[in-house]
């Protein structure tokens, strides 16, 4: 069986988990001679980033087409050295390489009539705790608290809250606003279930900002504060972590095993993020997992875009001792609840491992071509 085609495919799509902001992703689809199909994604968040890797996914298509798609990790390398030339430390380079690791590994499986999960060694875990992973949009604080009450409702075990987000809550910004934001969620959730705070990019700290602003959230038991000083500030971190008690999350936005090392060499790091459709797919997020468990930490999938990157999400987080959580968008939305025909989901809280050959999914390609984008949107 030999690798026939290999189609990239942008779509665009409504999030109503971001304020209904217009989500970019760039897909791929591989069909072997026999026409079995294996389904990547990117998470390219801009169109001008899909459309670019598009061009690069195509651009590679010849390392990847005549080849076993068995030999997975073979074309992995294969990917890795054509990207020396325009992406050796990440970049669109490193999307495109994501979302054919995805693909190669989803017809690795259905290939072998096994899961990826089962590829990767099988599962560590016999269930994960589920989180909601949201956005703060409303400017006012008890309707949030009210919004994650019913989000909760669900058996869901706790949240993490995205700060300097689209809408009206303006969180981020303001610290005696911020801090009752959290002293209201936590009286709402209850001292049972987890409370993060993840900071989004627009959000610009310094660090005496961030120690005094985390150091007030200490008494309302957070459990981690993501990427308060961004992606890169080692000197920044180390004065955070010696003066406050939550844990440190960050290294979402590195792209390649070296960046990781990176941000674990600094020892400031409790919780590292990976997304497989940024960080070179499963092999990526697998092996970056490992150096993680071995350094004792934390590691986090952000599987914030569709169902694709869910289940390579899910195979690896249940494949790893270092993973201790799973995150679940908590409002139906396109690309996870309309692009398969059994989405993924929690029970009671709880997230079981995935199963059926390959991803485990069944995409539904009348809904790829609902949101396909054959342009660059204005």
């Amino acid at each position: 069986m030999k690798v026939a085609s290999v189609e990239a495919i942008p779509v665009s799509y409504p999030e109503p988990n971001d304020f209904d902001a217009i989500r970019h992703l760039c897909l791929v689809k591989l069909t072997t001679d026999d026409g079995t199909v294996g389904w990547g994604e990117s998470v390219t968040m801009w169109p001008e980033s899909s459309f670019a890797t598009k061009a690069i996914i195509e651009g590679m298509s010849d390392l990847v087409i005549g080849r076993d798609p068995l030999h997975n990790d073979v074309i992995f390398r294969a990917l890795k050295d054509r990207a020396w030339w325009y992406g050796y430390e990440g970049g669109i380079a490193s999307f495109a390489i994501a979302a054919l690791d995805i693909a190669l590994w989803d017809l690795k499986g259905k290939v072998l009539g096994a899961s990826v999960l089962d590829l990767l060694g099988g599962p560590v875990h016999e269930r994960l705790p589920a989180i909601a992973s949201s956005h703060a949009h409303y400017e006012s604080i008890p309707d949030m608290a009210e919004e994650a009450i019913e989000w909760l409702s669900t058996g869901l075990q706790g949240m993490k809250v995205g700060f300097g987000k689209r809408g009206k809550a303006n969180l981020g910004f303001e610290h005696d606003r911020d801090v009752e934001y959290v002293r209201q969620m936590r009286e709402a959730i209850g001292p049972e279930r987890s409370l993060m705070i993840d900071l989004g990019w627009v959000i610009k700290w310094d660090v005496m900002t961030a120690i005094k602003r985390t150091q007030a959230f200490d008494e309302y038991d957070v459990d981690w504060i993501e990427e308060p000083l961004g992606d890169w500030d080692p000197e920044g971190y180390a004065n955070l972590r010696s003066k406050t008690k939550t844990l440190i999350a960050y290294g979402e936005k590195e792209w390649t095993m070296r960046g990781f090392e990176r941000v674990l060499a600094t020892g400031t790091v409790d919780v590292v993020g990976c997304d497989p459709g940024r960080a070179e797919g499963i092999t990526g997020f697998k092996r970056m997992a490992d150096r993680v468990e071995q350094n004792r930490r934390q590691a986090n999938a952000h599987a914030w875009s569709s169902a694709i990157v869910t289940a390579a999400s899910l195979a690896v987080s249940f494949s790893s001792g270092a993973c201790k959580l799973f995150e679940f968008k908590p409002l139906e939305n396109p690309m996870q609840h309309e692009m398969v025909a059994e989405p993924f989901d929690h029970v009671a809280g709880w997230v079981y491992p995935p199963s059926g050959p390959g991803l485990g999914i069944e995409v539904d390609e009348k809904v790829v071509d609902r949101y396909r984008t054959e342009r660059v949107l204005a």
